[in-house]
Formats: structure tokens, C-alpha cells, sequence
């Protein structure tokens, strides 16, 4: 079943997408499976264990669900020392 999420994308992931949000109609059931069409479609080459994912404001694990209405931010991996 399809739903609606809408995905917001920081640094990288903004610059590779060329947009802040969009939303998305996905049959996605994880915030992992959201990640890799999104991957597909934007041409991210970041590997999924390096970067951060947020659900409705939440940190969350990438094997959380994803439900319709729900708002998936996306960090790259972060550099510092």
C-alpha cells in the first residue's frame, strides 16, 4: 500500500536532490527501504550504515517502519574531528 511521506534532506543529500523536501509516494515499509529508492532516485552514493535518519523529529533506526503522513529527514555522513 502506497503512502505518502514527505523527505527532508540535508548537505549532501540536499545538493544531490537539488531540493530541501519533497514529498513521496512510496511503498516503502522502513525508513532502510525509503533510503534506497530514494537513493535511486537522487544518485546518492552514500552507503546507508554512514548516515543518520530522523522519523517525525525522532532519531530513528534505519529498520524503522514508515507509515503515510510521516515526515523522514535525511542526514550524510558528518565530518569533523
Amino acid at each position: 500500500m502506497s503512502k505518502s511521506i514527505t523527505v527532508r534532506y540535508f548537505a549532501l543529500f540536499r545538493e544531490n536532490a537539488g531540493i530541501g523536501e519533497e514529498r513521496v509516494d512510496s511503498d516503502a515499509q522502513t525508513a532502510g527501504d525509503l533510503f534506497a529508492e530514494l537513493k535511486h532516485r537522487h544518485g546518492s552514493g552514500e552507503p546507508l550504515g554512514h548516515c543518520k535518519v530522523a522519523i517525525n523529529d525522532e532519531m530513528s533506526d534505519w529498520d524503522a517502519p514508515v507509515k503515510d503522513g510521516d515526515t523522514v529527514l535525511l542526514f550524510p555522513p558528518v565530518a569533523g574531528g
